[in-house]
């Protein structure tokens, strides 16, 4: 009877440590489940069937482009912190970055990845850490910055992406929230305060900002580029300027730190944004799809470089 009544009691933080790891990948497979419950498998055939050689090589060319410019971007924050990064270096970590980060959960182990290995070779763990955050800072605040662009000049392409009044309190109460927590705890408020203090050297010095942020800029064109290919290759011929607001919307779905590879949110994103758009949601799943089989083949060269590093440490 005691052995019945004590097993539970051990199995739920067994529980909570799985949720807590895996947490992230079955709510991507919750959101692709319900896309694929209200659409069906006809996209995600679609969208294996949209995929062939020519495709491949310009997804590999626009990975070049826009791992090349992160690379360089991220040199950039570093040098304005005064930590030294060679741009080859840089480039090959930000390739074995995107691929850790295009397969693992949440999106962000590749670049804390980076960060540790940059901060142990330089001895500056902690700088190097808030470096990578900076650089990625400035990729999402441009892909904001656009998306609020288009949002003011088509505000109709967004009504069905856009969150309702209680979306918008409860993110509000956990902006709050993460505020109050921040004022409160000092490690973490003297952490945010560092935080600040390395953006104004780090990311908006005079010799820094345009550099990072027209670079987060052509990376954006380049990511959107592929989504329109990706579009083209289902058989989509809408405008590209009828797809743009279906774009910044499913690359921002990519960035959440929900599933694997953006699966999932960016399905749900970019078929409400086909509807929006007068388009079928199939389409939008199915390019999303393709759009996210030709992220991850651009991310090969990263998995080589990964597996090469592996080589020489075992020899």
């Amino acid at each position: 009877m005691t052995d019945t009544l004590v097993a539970p009691a051990h199995e739920h933080p067994r529980t909570l440590v799985l949720l807590r790891r895996h947490g992230s990948a079955v709510g991507g497979v919750v959101v692709l489940a319900v896309v694929a419950w209200q659409l069906g498998g006809g996209p995600l055939l679609d969208g294996l069937r949209g995929i062939d050689p020519p495709v491949v090589l310009v997804a590999l060319a626009v990975g070049l482009l826009t791992t090349a410019c992160n690379a360089a971007r991220w040199r950039l924050v570093a040098g304005g912190l005064g930590l030294p990064l060679r741009f080859r270096p840089a480039l090959a970590d930000s390739y074995q970055s995107t691929f850790l980060n295009t397969v693992l959960p949440t999106g962000v182990l590749g670049d804390v990845g980076r960060a540790v290995g940059h901060g142990r070779a330089v001895g500056a763990l902690a700088r190097s850490a808030r470096a990578v955050v900076l650089e990625r800072f400035a990729g999402q605040v441009v892909l904001v910055a656009v998306g609020l662009t288009v949002l003011l000049s088509r505000p109709d392409a967004f009504s069905v992406l856009l969150p309702g009044p209680v979306a918008l309190a409860a993110a509000a109460m956990v902006v709050a929230a993460g505020v109050v927590v921040a004022v409160c705890v000092p490690r973490l408020r003297a952490a945010v305060a560092t935080l600040l203090v390395d953006a104004r050297t780090g990311l908006l010095a005079a010799r820094v900002w345009p550099g990072v942020f027209g670079l987060s800029a052509v990376a954006l064109a380049g990511n959107a580029t592929l989504f329109v290919v990706a579009a083209r290759a289902i058989g989509s011929d809408a405008p590209v300027v009828q797809l743009l607001p279906v774009i910044l919307a499913a690359l921002f779905a990519t960035g959440l730190p929900i599933g694997i590879g953006g699966f999932g949110p960016r399905e749900a994103a970019a078929a409400l944004g086909f509807c929006a758009a007068g388009l079928p949601a199939a389409d939008g799943a199915s390019a999303s799809i393709v759009y996210g089989l030709l992220t991850f083949a651009s991310t090969v060269p990263g998995a080589v470089v990964l597996l090469s590093r592996r080589g020489r440490a075992v020899r």
